[in-house]
């Protein structure tokens, strides 16, 4: 006998998603890990940041954690030895990982920087995608992978290079995983935030009304009329987008690039 369900059950994730999120002991991993939490998934997190997986897994129970660098394949191997002690298997991959990277014009940037910025924003989502995609083509749950690009990955960002080619890259990679992937039934998105209020982004807004000698508040205001709605987006939006992408009603949503930035329109 089939079930019809209604479409408000269609916006739910379902019951039980075995979930890994990379970088998820602070800020948008760490909201996306109490969504998830909240929703009924087992979650397991890694994080470079001991501390802050301490904090949020005495604060979420029933979630196990990983000490490791993203950027070193040694460790993301470990993270998978774990998930197959902890979870048994994988129905959803969030790569979230990444860093802001140097400041400042091209022929001005150090080669370490550069490739430190390659190693955490791009290489950490190849280690993690290559090792989850055979646990995800044997997931029964609609399987689908969620890269965390930036709305620097659509648009171009003077004096940021090395971050926005990388979250460019990352958008590309899940375009060519959903080819990829499609056949065997596991989807693949990247989520582009904007601005995202914060703790992080209210220092950088303190820092550079510093250095330009202006308020923060005309800084905070500069910020605001580069985009459309005139607000900044919040980790909880990114992490709604990130449950959405994981219910039924998102079955048919694949490689796709999708802004949440109240329409971010340059940077």
């Amino acid at each position: 006998m089939r079930v019809h369900h209604s479409l408000l059950d269609t916006l739910r994730p379902p019951t039980g998603l075995r979930v890994l999120i990379s970088a998820g002991a602070t800020g948008i991993g760490a909201s996306m890990a109490r969504a998830f939490h909240d929703a009924g998934a087992r979650i397991h997190l890694c994080d470079i940041d001991g501390a802050g997986l301490d904090r949020l897994g005495a604060e979420l129970p029933g979630i196990t954690t990983t000490l490791a660098d993203a950027a070193l394949a040694r460790d993301v191997e470990a993270v998978f030895d774990d998930i197959a002690n902890t979870l048994g298997g994988l129905d959803v991959l969030v790569n979230n990982v990444g860093i802001a990277g140097p400041t400042g014009p091209i022929e001005a940037l150090g080669h370490a920087d550069w490739e430190r910025t390659v190693a955490v924003n791009l290489n950490s989502h190849f280690y993690f995608a290559r090792r989850a995609v055979p646990l995800l083509k044997a997931s029964p749950h609609s399987p689908c992978m969620i890269a965390m690009s930036s709305v620097a990955g659509r648009l171009g960002y003077p004096l940021r290079t090395p971050y926005a080619s990388t979250k460019w890259a990352v958008v590309g990679m899940m375009k060519s995983l959903a080819i990829e992937l499609g056949p065997h039934g596991v989807r693949a998105n990247a989520i582009l935030p904007g601005t995202v209020e914060g703790e992080r982004m209210r220092g950088v807004i303190a820092a550079r009304a510093a250095a330009s000698g202006r308020s923060e508040k005309a800084m905070r205001e500069e910020y605001l009329r580069k985009i459309s709605l005139r607000r900044m987006v919040t980790a909880d939006d990114i992490s709604a987008t990130a449950l959405f992408l994981c219910s039924p009603a998102a079955r048919n949503i694949t490689g796709q690039a999708i802004s949440v930035d109240g329409n971010m329109e340059y940077l």
